[in-house]
């Protein structure tokens, strides 16, 4: 497969339309035949859905089921094909009944300009921002939020949160007042509100790194005072040294690699290995192959992501960290939905 073209700044990293470019490349043999079986059996899908809300039948079972049934097609068929049908869902009008969940509307519209940006993630959380989008929506469209909100991918971003702060704490345990945490694409950093070491004082230095300035102020805001530092931010900016940030105890990417095409996610990591003091950690994660619900979010969410499985991991690490330099694991999380590299610097 040949690189994606990736855009650092502004616009999400890979959208449906890049994507669609890339694997429009690689049509297999069979392409036409299976394009059209394709479009036939998704069209069948789409209209049993439809059915079954005009029916009256349980919203969440409805999801259930087609969530199910379009990861069964996704994985069905060749890449470039899926590809082509994709907009067949996104301009079926079972759609309407989908983004009435302001979780699937927020990600499918983009308010933001690109794909997984922080507010999204705050609807993942329950977070008190977005209760207005929630009260707003439809009898409906809260039920099917009720549903995305503990899907299996929306389950692994808040153990992923919550792993995040874990590793800040534990860190900065160990090494006392003078850590300090490099994160990047923080977002909201949300991880940060249940951080004991932050709350006691522990960090000296907690610089959280995003290329958007709605996330950037809302760091400012929620944090003000408390060893934090917010900087506007890219992934150019670091590749290219653009950012004096100094030496860090531990640095994080843990929602950015999902955009990454391999080239730049090997020349992002070996910069943030540079970036690390002696017995430095470097963590980044992924959506990974396992996931469940890709078929719905490539669909309905319009959430294209580039999924990794333990190899892929691997190849990052391997191309990125001499052996003898450093240590590294690769692991999941609980239901296997994220992926985890650690590497840590030798003294």
């Amino acid at each position: 497969m040949s690189q994606l073209k990736v855009v650092f700044d502004g616009e999400s990293l890979i959208t449906p339309e890049a994507m669609a470019a890339e694997f429009g490349s690689s049509k297999g043999a069979l392409y036409s035949e299976q394009l059209a079986t394709g479009k036939a059996e998704m069209a069948l899908i789409l209209q049993i859905a439809r059915q079954q809300f005009e029916y009256g039948r349980d919203p969440a079972e409805i999801i259930h089921r087609l969530a199910g049934t379009l990861h069964e097609t996704r994985a069905k068929f060749h890449p470039s094909v899926w590809q082509e049908l994709i907009p067949i869902a996104q301009n079926h009008p079972v759609s309407e009944y989908f983004l009435q969940d302001p979780f699937t509307r927020w990600s499918f519209t983009k308010p933001r300009g690109y794909s997984g940006d922080a507010q999204l993630l705050d609807f993942i959380y329950g977070h008190p921002s977005v209760e207005s989008d929630i009260a707003k929506a439809s009898p409906l469209g809260r039920v099917l939020y009720d549903y995305t909100k503990d899907a299996s991918s929306s389950v692994a971003v808040r153990e992923r949160r919550d792993l995040l702060t874990q590793h800040v704490d534990d860190i900065a345990e160990k090494r006392g007042s003078d850590t300090e945490v490099l994160t990047i694409a923080a977002g909201h950093l949300r991880e940060a509100n249940n951080s004991v070491a932050l709350r006691r004082r522990r960090i000296k230095r907690w610089v959280a790194l995003d290329q958007d300035p709605i996330s950037v102020g809302s760091i400012r805001r929620d944090f003000a005072g408390s060893g934090v530092e917010a900087i506007d931010g890219s992934v150019r900016g670091i590749l290219t040294k653009g950012h004096r940030l100094g030496q860090f105890d531990f640095v994080y990417a843990a929602g950015l690699y999902d955009y990454l095409a391999e080239n730049v996610a090997v020349k992002l990591t070996q910069r943030c290995l540079e970036m690390l003091k002696p017995n430095g950690v470097f963590l980044f994660a992924n959506f990974a192959t396992d996931i469940k619900v890709d078929g719905y979010m490539e669909t309905f969410m319009n959430w294209a992501l580039l999924l990794r499985s333990e190899v892929h991991m691997w190849n990052i690490i391997h191309a990125s960290a001499g052996r003898d330099e450093f240590e590294a694991s690769v692991q999941f999380g609980a239901n296997r939905n994220i992926v985890y590299g650690l590497i840590t610097k030798r003294q």
